[in-house]
């Protein structure tokens, strides 16, 4: 029995609706941030009771093939046995202690070993904490304050680099310098703007700003970036935060041949339990060895075993692989199913974090009413940010998905004639 039906059986009914009903009275807007369903589309629910591999349940009781993977932190699948031993294990011996335990740096020693540009690790909770902890450790290295990053590019939520300036002042990103993604003169010219005053570049793998098409990195770009940064002595900072473990397990500019100094790690680092990283090289130790940049719940125990696992299986199974081979599935079907029903789609990004739009949809009205129908038919996917695959998506999950996503397309068509 689940929570939500032993509650029922016990004469009390919780619902979505009456769980935002409740919310509002005592939670600021009733939701807030990028969870907030009601700014999705008046379809999407805004509690879940459950996940189980590819699927989520919401409190009232639909299921859903998951395609948004909890916005990414879900590398491997709700409740992977390995990862959950590795958790409860560490959990029967302590959590939050007055230090951290020896699994701390055994995470560590794996980070080091996995990744190519890592020397060191340091961790905390979100994946903003690891783009601040990481531009901090740049401007101690350098002395300098300037940050070059792309416009419109999503590094977290602190005031320097939420998308929102309620609440914050301009003080907070006066030391930012933008330039266009995949634009080495545009970068150029930026860095020359401040010239002997960059601290960091800070980049993402790919181009992924919400509400636009995804745009995968030129090679060109990234190389010219990593020789940019040596030249006026500044960090290269890759955001590998959303595209971390999805792309390449040694960091996502390495099939380029391009190492950062500094990468920032969150999201499906631990297959949906809290932590972030930053790993940097040997010249960057010192440095970050002067910070004081810590928390509370940074050094949990549970989260770090459950990352342990989580990289350790990703490292000695076919998880990227079996995300590639669903996502071009996923791809492949969607675009014929676009084409029959006489719309004009595009398919952006890695197939391992792919996302849709509809061309002409200026105002998202198809992609809303597409996605709606797809949640209609089990299906969850999102109309404004990228989704993400699992290594849970078998062949006949993507092909029950599908089902849905073409009966969504019919009922699109139908609706906008």
């Amino acid at each position: 029995m689940t929570d939500n039906e032993l509650r029922q059986s016990a004469g009390v009914r919780v619902t979505d609706g009456g769980l935002r009903q409740r919310a509002s009275r005592v939670v600021p807007g009733g939701m807030y941030g990028h969870l907030n369903a009601a700014i999705f589309a008046p379809a999407y629910p805004q509690f879940f009771e459950r996940g189980d591999g590819c699927r989520q349940w919401d409190v009232d009781g639909r299921e859903y093939i998951d395609f948004m993977c909890s916005w990414g932190p879900v590398v491997l699948g709700h409740r992977h046995p390995v990862v959950e031993r590795a958790a409860a294990a560490q959990l029967a011996k302590g959590d939050c202690l007055n230090g951290p335990g020896a699994v701390m740096v055994e995470l560590a020693e794996l980070l080091v070993d996995t990744i190519p540009s890592a020397d060191w690790a340091m961790f905390s909770k979100n994946g903003t904490d690891a783009t601040t902890q990481a531009l901090m450790v740049a401007r101690a290295a350098t002395g300098r304050h300037k940050v070059l990053l792309a416009h419109g590019a999503y590094h977290g939520a602190d005031p320097w680099c939420t998308p929102s300036p309620a609440g914050t002042t301009p003080n907070e990103r006066a030391d930012l310098v933008e330039f266009a993604y995949n634009s080495l003169a545009s970068l150029e010219e930026a860095a020359a703007s401040v010239e002997g005053e960059v601290a960091a570049i800070i980049v993402t793998p790919f181009k992924h700003d919400s509400f636009e098409d995804q745009e995968l990195v030129e090679p060109e770009f990234a190389r010219g970036a990593r020789a940019l940064a040596d030249r006026i002595g500044a960090a290269l900072v890759i955001d590998d935060v959303r595209a971390g473990f999805r792309i390449d397990l040694r960091g996502s500019w390495e099939p380029y041949g391009v190492r950062p100094d500094l990468t920032a790690w969150s999201k499906a680092m631990a297959n949906g339990y809290p932590i972030a990283a930053v790993t940097g090289t040997d010249a960057l130790r010192g440095p970050a060895q002067t910070l004081y940049s810590t928390g509370s719940f940074w050094f949990s125990a549970v989260a770090m075993a459950a990352a342990k696992a989580t990289i350790e299986t990703i490292r000695d199974t076919e998880a990227i692989a079996v995300m590639e081979k669903a996502g071009a599935q996923l791809r492949e079907g969607l675009s014929a199913q676009a084409k029959s029903h006489g719309f004009t789609v595009k398919q952006t990004g890695p197939v391992t974090i792919p996302w849709l739009s509809f061309d002409g949809d200026a105002d998202l009205s198809v992609a809303m009413h597409w996605s709606s129908a797809c949640l209609r038919h089990g299906v969850y996917l999102h109309p404004w940010h990228n989704w993400f695959m699992s290594a849970a998506h078998t062949e006949a999950d993507v092909a029950r998905a599908l089902e849905g996503t073409d009966a969504a397309f019919a009922e699109t068509r139908a609706h906008f004639g």
